[in-house]
């Protein structure tokens, strides 16, 4: 389970912090966050993510895992997997922070995300440039895609996710 600090921080602060071993650091409204490793399973989900998309995507998209976003002055967030036109990415400074969320941000469920801190994460994205907000959740083998005007759906297996930037992912193959 993620644990935060009492004490409000700005993201001037926050950026000179240490990241503690074996954790890592997000800026949640403030709060600075530790974030537990993830298990094998979502790391196994999350990679399997990542190979479908960079195969499933046009050569125009950028595909990342990990990656870290400012959002206003108190957010740091970190999505398990994104996508973004490619131009964008290349246009990011290389000595400073993404600003805003990626065009589409994936989080695949572990047992330490509350529904809480899912529909948080969900709202600041969608709020700041996300696109579609995917929610993985592995038990049921389902992915859930939200969008900022509040229509969302869910893909089960043996469906095709439609993907933003054309090209289309099958629900199978992310529990492989």
């Amino acid at each position: 389970m993620a644990t935060a600090a009492t004490a409000l921080v700005t993201f001037a602060e926050f950026e000179k912090l240490p990241d503690p071993l074996g954790f890592r650091l997000e800026l949640h409204n403030g709060e600075v966050v530790n974030v537990p490793p993830p298990k094998h399973g979502h790391s196994f989900i999350a990679h399997n993510l990542f190979d479908a998309l960079k195969l499933a995507c046009p050569p125009a998209t950028f595909v990342g895992m990990e990656l870290g976003f400012r959002v206003a002055d108190r957010n740091y967030r970190v999505s398990d997997v994104a996508m973004m036109p490619l131009a964008r990415w290349r246009s990011l400074p290389r000595d400073g922070y993404m600003e805003g969320a990626p065009e589409v941000v994936v989080e695949v469920l572990s047992p330490s995300n509350s529904a809480l801190e899912m529909l948080d994460k969900e709202q600041l994205c969608l709020e700041n440039g996300c696109r579609e907000f995917w929610i993985v959740d592995p038990k049921k083998q389902t992915v859930r895609i939200s969008t900022p005007t509040g229509h969302f759906s869910i893909y089960k297996a043996g469906e095709q996710i439609p993907l933003l930037y054309g090209g289309a992912l099958a629900v199978n193959s992310l529990f492989v």
